[in-house]
């Protein structure tokens, strides 16, 4: 089971690619598995600094997807408080960085990338113009 785990990207996973792939064929440039704030441990999948917006593309099973999350089969409870510690931690993060004046996109890994990707840009496009308006 370790080496099974072990297995598991923390990066550049499939879903991370292909929508970094379309977010390029857009014409969008960003940055990969950045922090969006230095003062806080935690790295976005892909982060575009000047319009604020970081993304993170979630495992199904890591983050508990309410369509797609199986419990574990064995050791449950420490696999529940692992998902559940994740969860808090997503919800954490994405609060502080909204407080901090950024747009925080959330992807399932299941998700169809071309429309994750019109998502990002739309967001990202929106950011943009609210920089140029601002005074």
């Amino acid at each position: 089971m370790r080496a099974v785990m072990r297995a598991n990207k923390a990066r550049d996973t499939g879903p991370e690619r292909r929508l970094r792939s379309l977010l390029h064929k857009r014409g969008l440039r960003y940055r990969v598995n950045a922090r969006p704030l230095v003062t806080l441990r935690r790295t976005a999948d892909v982060v575009f600094p000047t319009a604020r917006v970081a993304v993170f593309i979630d495992g199904c099973y890591w983050h508990g997807c309410p369509e797609h999350y199986r419990p574990a089969r064995t050791n449950d409870g420490f696999w529940r408080d692992k998902i559940d510690g994740n969860r808090a931690r997503d919800k954490e993060t994405d609060e502080l960085l909204t407080k901090a004046g950024w747009t925080v996109i959330r992807i399932w890994e299941h998700e169809d990338p071309a429309e994750a990707a019109d998502h990002v840009a739309s967001a990202v496009r929106e950011a943009k113009d609210h920089l140029m308006v601002a005074p």
